[in-house]
């Protein structure tokens, strides 16, 4: 890799310079974006990110539904040398504060799904100048907001990329928030393609006629990535879309762009089980990380449509995927194992290396560690050193290198001065033909930590509780069994789509 780097170059540019400028990259809606035509975008919007007095290494927040607008405006950002950061587009307007705060972005993005939560929130914030509003004319804007549209019209159509390097930062990701207010993962300029050639070619096999449709929105790495970078890799393309995702608007997505790679989360594969005969023949396998897959769905899901899932494990730390099943080798029940250019190891307390089938913490070593999260310093310390991250993750390893997990350290439960990890007691419920799907939490009663069971039934499942403990109490050490079982009929999320325990640790007893 040479001195200059420039990410937008990489990603984008390199294809008009190499005669694929008339390829597709994005499918959105019934358009269809050529190379020539991001780029172009691309150029254009870095312009207006300039003349708005954005520079080289600041933060520029998106805060905006999925589209090619968001795409463009990415990658400007990342061609003239600024950082990148990205928030859920249905964040409460109490939320925002914290993220312009953060970031400081002196210019944040938004649209007219996001503008009046924007608003709410700017007054909170000593750094922002500019609301930069795509889809929304300037005589319907106020004071210190911007048309995207019209300044993008005016704007000139080239731009040569900032002289920036491969270890600039270039981009934050935000960890999902599991354990306290979302920090930002710090990550170089080369990062992505590292994690491009490890993951997306050494893994998926990613090629040029691959078209890949993401089930998280773009604001998630895990989709962004997967969506409008890997695929830009090759010269591939993705699939963009505003709404919001259901198992309709995927099913009808499919239909339309027939892609090859669904990139998907478990929450999202059982709610496209209901809808068994649909057809996806033109997917040749479908990733699925953000949360564990349950053994059972797994094989509900192959039984149903035929394509083949490749759980996977990933972070903000890391920056993407680490450890993958592989195409035609995979294990159910397991997320597979090492994705090239990465190393594992499972740890006890003391960072020493354990047995094969023993619990520890996951310490990972790549080149596409973080550098540190921002204004963290001392999580910094406990997390990364050099380039292993040290999660807070626990995981077992088996004798051929397939890796399990088994939830996060600050989950366990010491129940009967034993510990318990929530998620064998989920993965033991979810086996139950009447439970769709369940989470664990630890409650107190007096004074003692207890399991509690959170279950959403299966359609026409009617479960009572005491059968549910009497078959854990069958299946695992008696002692794990919760002693409270709550039904509700759906799991509160995150905004990645992962179970919200902080909302279900929050239920009064």
């Amino acid at each position: 890799m040479s001195e200059r780097f420039n990410l937008a170059a990489w990603f984008v540019d390199r294809h008009l310079e190499e005669g694929r400028g008339d390829r597709v990259a994005l499918y959105c809606g019934d358009g269809q974006t050529t190379y020539a035509q991001l780029a172009e975008l691309v150029n254009r919007t870095g312009h207006v990110l300039r003349d708005l007095g954005v520079r080289q290494e600041e933060r520029v927040l998106l805060a905006l539904a999925d589209g090619v607008e968001f795409v463009a405006t990415w990658y400007a950002a990342q061609k003239m040398g600024a950082v990148t950061a990205e928030v859920y587009t249905f964040l409460p307007a109490k939320d925002l504060p914290y993220y312009l705060d953060y970031t400081r972005a002196g210019v944040v993005v938004a649209d007219a799904t996001t503008l009046e939560r924007v608003r709410e929130a700017r007054p909170s914030s000593r750094w922002l100048r500019t609301v930069l509003v795509v889809g929304t004319p300037a005589a319907e804007l106020g004071e210190g907001e911007a048309s995207y549209d019209e300044l993008v019209a005016q704007a000139p159509a080239e731009l040569d990329p900032a002289p920036t390097g491969p270890d600039d930062i270039a981009l934050w990701k935000f960890t999902t928030g599991s354990t306290g207010m979302p920090k930002a993962c710090v990550h170089r300029a080369i990062t992505p393609v590292r994690s491009f050639e490890h993951y997306a070619e050494g893994v998926l096999g990613i090629r040029p006629d691959d078209v890949l449709l993401p089930v998280p929105k773009l604001f998630f790495g895990y989709a962004r990535d997967l969506a409008a970078l890997y695929p830009f890799g090759v010269g591939g393309a993705g699939i963009v879309f505003p709404e919001r995702t259901t198992a309709d608007r995927i099913f009808e997505l499919i239909a339309r762009h027939r892609p090859t790679i669904l990139v998907n989360v478990p929450t999202m594969m059982r709610a496209m089980l209901e809808r068994p005969g649909e057809d996806l023949s033109c997917l040749r396998l479908c990733t699925s990380a953000g949360e564990a897959l349950p053994r059972e769905l797994h094989r509900r899901w192959l039984e149903a449509f035929g394509v083949e899932v490749l759980d996977g494990i990933g972070s903000s730390e890391a920056y993407h995927i680490y450890i993958s099943n592989r195409p035609g080798a995979g294990r159910p029940g397991t997320l597979g194992q090492v994705v090239p250019g990465y190393s594992a190891r499972v740890v006890d307390e003391h960072g020493h290396e354990l047995p094969d089938g023993e619990t520890g913490r996951l310490f990972v070593t790549g080149d596409t560690a973080a550098l540190m999260y921002w204004n963290a310093r001392e999580k910094s310390v406990e997390t990364f050193a050099g380039d292993t991250v040290m999660s807070g993750d626990l995981f077992t390893r088996d004798a051929d290198g397939f890796f399990a997990y088994r939830g996060r350290a600050d989950d366990l439960l010491k129940v009967g001065g034993i510990w318990v990890a929530p998620q064998e007691i989920e993965l033991c419920l979810a086996a139950h033909p009447d439970v769709a799907e369940c989470a664990v939490v630890g409650y107190e009663d007096q004074g003692l930590q207890k399991p509690r069971a959170f279950v959403v039934p299966r359609p026409g499942a009617a479960p009572d509780a005491e059968s549910l403990k009497a078959h854990v109490k069958s299946t695992l050490s008696p002692h794990k069994y919760p002693r409270d079982v709550r039904f509700l009929d759906e799991l509160p999320r995150t905004g990645t789509g992962k179970v919200d325990r902080s909302a279900l640790r929050a239920v009064v007893a």
